[in-house]
């Protein structure tokens, strides 16, 4: 029978260290999200019971010294103590450990019967990336059998290259409990004197520094006696990296460790060694019980290995029973492996070494964690995934009706509200803002074709059918138990994650081969194809929005009413919502509005907002960076392109709220800027300009992500947010940016980069004076000005992410402590004073609602890469619209004249005299528009010659620029040239013919002149004649055009009709005081006047 604690040793160890309340798995990922004190503020461990909230906050840091917390109680007396007793000989043993003293193991064992499911799965996920061994089988509770920890490995995903793919470079991606793997088991006897977890990590340290990857006697901590860890068995796997000189093995490896001796927990070793393609046991000799046991085993001679730790003394006495035990076995003379005192730990270490490689070549068969199930159960051990089986199969019914789809097929027939008809929609919308493309029709008439075809696109999303699947999600969602959803949602990105991963992988294989064709058509249909290949909860979620937000008012359905609620209660659980749909480049305003809205009420409208925003170029870390800074799980590296930008709420705890003055800080996170799938489109710079200011703009403090430390990638999108928030200065809005230098180690790099610091401000206050000139705002000198940044205290410098070479490096600790002091200082500087007034959720969706308001109408300058190009742009412009002025002034002088000319010759001169006349008026006037051409272009090319004003930053526009010369000059030329020329012949026949037929005739001049119209009518019956034109409709056209970076676009639109303006009494108003604005567009208005009229 097994020999084990007895139950009351954990409820004495919980008590011990605080956590009794928790037990058994009540503590939740929640509760540990919430903004404290001890989240924030690194302080040491005062007491037993703050250890395990010091573990747990180093741990969401993924800081590798969590496992080394420790409290310290009267140090001084105690070395006192220690040196007075230097001398006895009666010392105390290992086992004699002071009440106040933890190991490490008995912590983690603690925390993980505490922890709810998704808390065990987020540290088992952060233990990992810290290269920590994992709870595989956790020791029995106090009512509770041994467990198999299969949930609680579910979410965690490795890559790794094994040998056979390193020259395709290839890689392997998958959950790594489906991973079928060698599994090698390590346990010992009852006497053994070798510590196997230190010879693990030996051997898995091979090639790389040494990492503690399991606890041993020689951490700290780790000798203090273990009150409840006994049966724990931890897995840790090895993984390649392709490199033959650096892996110690050449295919992924799994070990897993035994706590305690086999007597102790001998179902634990039973299925260990079911499990294992070898099991290696350590022993110094073989007591009779330990015999038994071992000689029961089947299948010994292929799976079993003893390492046997040869002493003095006894050692003849020892060995004599592990020579009778081997002899019973038939065991071969390599399943012994023996160290004596003349090899040292690291010598035995590479022996050990070259076993394990010896027995990989032996593999005929593997089993996943997943397989380990059904072995699991047959020695009566509990399975936690076992309590899932009910959301497990509703995920799986509804990835079902995936089948053999490709992943955007399924999208267009499942998710139908978010395809076409909401990107069109989603275009319209910017069109009605901008009447970009209205080409000849008149703005009224445009305005009302978009307005048309946006009713009947809102008409068909409307009579939509949400498919089979949605309404299983939602069905599922909108359960009452909190655990249910919460277990489904994990069941679902689970599975979704799989099913990506293996399209994904498909399609990239594919790729690489049509690189090797050079098929470019192909390999753009695979571009896309993995673009489109994104599925997961998020899809879903977005369905679920656009359900509500095309459903009227009046007729809305119970279930459907109730989604903003659901989606609000999902939200202070901890779930991000989607912000801005990244693939339509929209927000569902309505959708957003209510489920915020109901988040205001369930918090007894105490929803005082901190708003935080990371932005960076695609792949810098910026995720990870949040990720890291508040413990949560944005996703990162997920082979799936996000777009757009998400939000989610972290409740500030009751300590911190008056001090940082808020109820919740709102973590916003945007996909990566210059990303390599848009880069290729013409209004790449205009998508990331949008964004950065959109998201910006939202928040109280940004942080400016930058690769290293170079600074210029997110430059020029910072030129452009300083257009945006020179005009939201207005208002007060001033947010605090901080830039951080990732992968930067050096100590010397704050100091050495002050140059660099230096230019970057001086370039950034450069573009902020000509934005200040260009929005006229002439106080603004320095970039200062507009947003709240010390280029000196908020530049930080963060070392790289891994200590070593993946897959197996931790994380490094310099960069989890560099990490948390930057967040401890981030929140300090954005702390918010009292007496201002703070934004609640109604204010937040009102600056939300104007400011997308505002990016809609384009009254930010977006197109252009930067300021100096934009400003070059614009004074470019300034010149262009003269010179256009010029040649219209110029012809239209000339026409007059030229009529005066023609009217005043004399009527009775001879029709061949007459047209010679209107003949060389014709080809002078074409003689001219050409001269005048070919100026404008050489002043043009002149231009772009010219010094000073960076002309070289706009040579992309140069050929624009003269296409409009060639166009103004055919528009001009159509202007001058008689319409009818096509019908001349026509009616110079009816006029002969009329002639020749009344010439004897004797009529009346009255009816001559009734003959005469009869004919005329009757020939100009299919001549249309000069389109009457709408001279206020074209001068407002023009004036849009023209002022479209002045930030009166939106007060132009809604302008109707020209005719209507100043006819009331004249006020003045607030938005009178930009004077100069409103003269320069006066003084553009009596121009164009002049030119129509």
């Amino acid at each position: 029978m097994d020999t084990r604690p007895e139950a009351t040793d954990l409820l004495d160890f919980l008590s011990k260290v605080g956590l009794e309340r928790f037990y058994p798995n009540k503590l939740t990922l929640h509760f540990l999200l919430e903004i404290n004190r001890n989240s924030v503020y690194e302080e040491p461990a005062s007491s037993v019971e703050t250890l395990p909230w010091c573990f747990l906050r180093k741990l969401f840091e993924v800081n590798t010294k969590c496992r080394s917390c420790r409290y310290e109680s009267n140090t001084t007396e105690d070395n006192d103590s220690e040196n007075e007793n230097l001398f006895e000989l009666d010392q105390t043993t290992a086992d004699d450990s002071r009440d106040d003293e933890v190991n490490p193991l008995d912590l983690i064992v603690a925390l993980f019967h505490c922890a709810d499911s998704f808390l065990q799965q987020e540290m088992a996920l952060k233990m990992s990336m810290c290269q920590f061994s994992l709870p595989l089988l956790l020791p029995r509770g106090h009512k509770s059998q041994c467990t198999l920890m299969l949930w609680a490995l579910r979410d965690i995903v490795k890559e790794w290259r094994p040998h056979d793919m390193s020259e395709s470079r290839g890689f392997v991606e998958d959950n790594i409990v489906q991973a079928k793997i060698p599994f090698f088991s390590f346990v010992r006897l009852k006497n053994s004197s070798l510590s196997k977890s230190q010879f693990l990590n030996h051997v898995l340290s091979r090639g790389q520094q040494n990492c503690n990857i399991f606890i041993h006697r020689d951490v700290e901590g780790g000798a203090v006696k273990r009150e409840i860890a006994n049966g724990l068995v931890e897995v840790c796997w090895y993984l390649p990296s392709g490199g033959e000189k650096l892996d110690i093995f050449p295919e992924p490896t799994a070990f897993a460790d035994l706590r305690g001796d086999i007597c102790e927990s001998l179902t634990e070793f039973n299925f260990l060694f079911q499990v294992s393609t070898a099991t290696f046991v350590f022993l110094d000799s073989v007591e009779e019980s330990e015999h038994r046991i071992l000689s029961s085993l089947e299948d010994v001679k292929s799976k079993l290995f003893l390492v046997v730790n040869r002493k003095g003394g006894n050692a003849r006495e020892e060995m004599m029973s592990v020579k009778r035990l081997v002899e019973e076995l038939g065991l071969p003379k390599n399943r012994v492996k023996v160290k004596d005192q003349r090899i040292n730990g690291a010598e035995f270490s590479k022996k050990l070494c070259e076993v394990i490689k010896a027995s990989l070549l032996d593999v005929k068969g593997t089993m996943s964690i997943v397989d380990m199930v059904g072995i699991a159960v047959e020695l009566g051990l509990s399975v936690d995934e076992s309590k899932t089986d009910a959301q497990r199969k509703a995920a799986e019914e509804i990835m079902g009706d995936i089948g053999v789809r490709s992943i955007p097929d399924y999208k267009k027939l499942n998710l139908t509200l978010q395809g076409a008809n909401w990107k069109r929609l989603s275009k319209l919308e910017k069109e009605e803002c901008r009447l970009k493309t209205s080409g000849d029709s008149g703005l009224e008439d445009y305005k009302c074709q978009l307005q048309e075809e946006k009713r009947q696109i809102r008409q068909e999303q409307q009579n939509r059918d949400a498919s089979k699947g949605m309404k299983s999600f939602i069905k599922c969602l909108s359960t009452s138990d909190k655990e249910q959803r919460d277990v489904f949602l994990k069941w679902m990105k689970l599975k979704f994650n799989t099913h990506s991963r293996g399209k994904l992988s498909v399609l990239r294989h594919k790729f690489k081969e049509q690189c090797k064709k050079k098929d470019a058509k192909l390999i753009a249909e695979l571009d896309q194809a993995l673009v489109d290949s994104s599925l997961g909860t998020e899809h879903y979620m977005r369905e679920m929005g656009l359900i509500y937000e095309f459903s009227t008012i009046s007729s809305t359905a119970d279930e459907i009413s109730q989604l903003p609620g659901l989606a609000a209660e999902m939200l202070l659980d901890g779930y991000p919502l989607e912000l801005l749909d990244g693939d339509a480049s929209n927000i569902p305003e309505r959708w957003v509005t209510d489920v915020l809205m109901e988040l205001h009420k369930k918090v007894g409208q105490r929803s005082r907002l901190l708003v935080l925003t990371v932005l960076g170029v695609q792949s810098t870390g910026k995720s990870t960076l949040l990720n890291t800074m508040f413990g949560v799980q944005f996703p990162v590296s997920s082979g799936r392109c996000t777009r757009g930008a998400f939000m989610l709420f972290l409740k500030v705890g009751e300590d911190l709220k008056s001090e940082l003055n808020c109820d919740f800080i709102v973590l916003i996170d945007t996909e990566g800027l210059k990303s390599p799938d848009l880069a290729q489109l013409e209004d790449s710079y205009e998508h990331d300009n949008k964004l950065a200011t959109f998201v910006i703009g939202l928040s109280d403090a940004t942080i400016i992500n930058i690769a290293m430390e170079n600074a210029e990638e997110m430059k020029d999108v910072l030129q452009i947010a300083v257009h945006a928030f020179l005009r939201m200065r207005e208002i007060g809005k001033k947010p605090v940016c901080h830039f951080v230098h990732q992968n930067v180690s050096s100590v010397s790099a704050h100091d050495k980069n002050m140059t660099q610091r230096k230019h970057l401000l001086d370039q950034l206050n450069e573009m902020t004076q000509i934005a200040a000139e260009m929005e006229k705002k002439p106080s603004i000198k320095e970039f200062t000005d507009v947003l709240d940044c010390d280029m000196d205290k908020n530049n930080w410098h963060i070392p790289g992410l891994w200590h070593g070479t993946p897959p197996m490096a931790p994380v490094n600790t310099g960069y989890s402590e560099a990490v948390a002091h930057f967040k401890k200082n981030l929140l300090q500087t954005v702390k918010k004073d009292p007496c201002n007034e703070v934004s609640q959720i109604p204010e937040f969706l009102e600056w939300m609602k104007s400011l997308w308001r505002a990016v809609k109408y384009e009254n930010f300058i977006f197109s252009f890469r930067n300021t100096l190009v934009a400003h070059a742009y614009d004074n470019l412009c300034k010149e262009f619209s003269q010179w256009e002025w010029e040649f219209r002034k110029e012809i239209l002088t000339w026409q007059t004249q030229a009529e005066v000319e023609i009217l005043n010759a004399d009527n009775e001169s001879e029709v061949e005299t007459w047209n010679r006349l209107v003949g060389g008026k014709k080809s002078e006037v074409s003689d001219k528009i050409t001269d005048q051409q070919t100026t404008m272009r050489e002043k043009i090319y002149n231009y772009y010659k010219m010094k000073g004003k960076r002309v070289n930053l706009i040579e992309k526009y140069k050929e624009d620029f003269l296409n409009s010369v060639k166009g103004l000059a055919d528009e001009i030329k159509r202007s001058v040239w008689d319409i009818q020329r096509e019908y001349r012949g026509v009616i110079e026949q009816k006029v002969l013919k009329l002639l020749k037929d009344f010439n004897t005739a004797t009529l009346t001049e009255e009816e001559l002149t009734q003959e005469f119209e009869k004919m005329w009518a009757e020939a100009t019956v299919n001549v249309s004649g000069l389109k009457e034109q709408d001279i206020t409709a074209c001068v407002l056209k023009q004036l849009r055009k023209d002022f479209c970076n002045r930030n009166v676009n939106e007060a132009l639109q809604k302008v109707t009709d020209l005719k209507e303006m100043g006819t009331g009494p004249f006020e003045t108003r607030h938005d009178h005081e930009n004077a100069e604005v409103e003269t320069s567009v006066e003084r553009r208005f009596a121009e164009l006047c002049r030119y129509y009229h």
